[in-house]
């Protein structure tokens, strides 16, 4: 969607002028019900302590993703290896260093900052003889190939991760053994990870202004404009999720099929509003269904009931109604999101001298630090 749509999305109020005074923004105190605590689901385990991120090379995460290029096609697809760069970063370095602009990258996912990390990044196939200017320290282009379309958010499969933990707590290897098969037995709670709300939040302080009006997206820089409009209002739908989910993991009943609650087929994505829970229970059990989590907007698959009057109590204890995310309908139109992901080949080896190093695959949009946090313990991050 190109910029002039995004402001045509917002008219129900006028932009600034010179000399208007915006309303208050939103302040740490009034967001206190998204920067509340959030509960585990392994809280039954203290947890292996430990810290991450202590080189780069700890934290390594390697893209799945849905296609492989064709070999023919106006796209050129580079498999990067950037290491301690953010996705932003990473962008600017690509679109300076070849000569274009940043909306001609193209890719299918945000990777970590602090961690090494390899995936696919598009950009114009015209781009191929300046790939020898490309000389960042931190960037290595490690394959090429041609492709017919560009990639977009959500062209992977999911991501493979390798992550050591060092200083951890004595006998953590045995101490993890009964959280891991928890979790391969129940699941990981599908929380959105707190980088997801910025620098002491301040991502999800301007989308709670943008939704309540405080702010105009003309306020926000015009260069970065298109991105960190798309990414504020994001982080109060998925702050807003993240409560919801952390509710039914309060309530010991995330594992329990509720009347007019949501549920989505695993296989398919397609979600449905429960009217037999005895027969839902089952396929959920089975791993067919999974409980999704509301991500507010217009379009949004709307709960039934008492679930639904729970997902409600949740924007009004933001002081939010369903109809601020009308007030950008293209940005926040709504979805469904599981609450429960199962990791695949997930283990952890000894590494010896208070170190332990897990791998594991998660699907798109999961994130490692959530379970990370189920390993390491309520100290490691209250919010992820």
């Amino acid at each position: 969607m190109n910029e002039d749509a995004e402001e045509s999305s917002t008219t129900s109020r006028p932009a600034p002028t010179p000399g208007d005074k915006l309303p208050s923004r939103t302040t740490l105190a009034e967001a206190g019900w998204a920067l509340a605590p959030i509960p585990r689901l392994c809280r039954a385990w203290t947890g292996i302590g430990g810290v991450l991120r202590t080189h780069p090379e700890d934290f390594e995460v390697e893209e799945i993703p849905a296609y492989a290029p064709s070999g023919s096609g106006e796209f050129l697809y580079l498999w990067v290896e950037k290491r301690s760069l953010s996705a932003e970063q990473l962008v600017s370095h690509i679109a300076r260093d070849l000569k274009i602009s940043h909306q001609d990258v193209g890719m299918a996912g945000l990777k970590d900052r602090h961690a090494v990390t390899r995936q696919w990044l598009s950009v114009p196939a015209k781009c191929e003889p300046r790939l020898k200017e490309l000389t960042h320290p931190q960037i290595a282009v490690l394959q090429t190939g041609r492709h017919s379309n560009k990639l977009r958010p959500g062209h992977l499969r999911g991501n493979r991760f390798r992550i050591v933990i060092r200083q951890t707590q004595p006998a953590a290897a045995t101490a993890v053994e009964p959280i891991v098969d928890h979790l391969r037995r129940q699941g990981v709670p599908n929380y959105f990870g707190e980088q997801r709300f910025g620098r002491d939040n301040e991502t999800l302080l301007q989308g709670l202004d943008l939704l309540r009006g405080a702010q105009h997206p003309r306020d926000i820089p015009r260069a970065r404009r298109k991105f960190l409009l798309r990414l504020a209002l994001s982080a109060v739908q998925s702050a807003l999720y993240n409560r919801v989910l952390g509710q039914r993991l309060a309530t010991d009943t995330l594992h329990q099929i509720q009347e007019g609650e949501v549920l989505q087929v695993v296989a398919s994505g397609g979600p449905f509003v429960v009217t037999d829970v005895t027969r839902e229970q089952e396929r959920f059990d089975n791993r067919e269904v999974v409980p999704a989590g509301p991500m507010f907007g217009p379009r949004m698959k709307p709960a039934a009931a008492a679930a639904a009057e729970r997902e409600l109590s949740v924007l009004s204890e933001a002081g939010l109604t369903p109809a601020a995310f009308e007030r950008y309908p293209d940005l926040t139109s709504g979805t469904r999101r599981a609450m429960l992901v199962w990791p695949v080949d997930l283990s952890v080896r000894d590494l010896g001298s208070g170190c332990l190093e897990t791998s594991f695959t998660l699907p798109s949009g999961s994130y490692a630090t959530v379970l990370l946090r189920e390993l390491m313990g309520d100290g490691h991050g209250n919010r992820l």
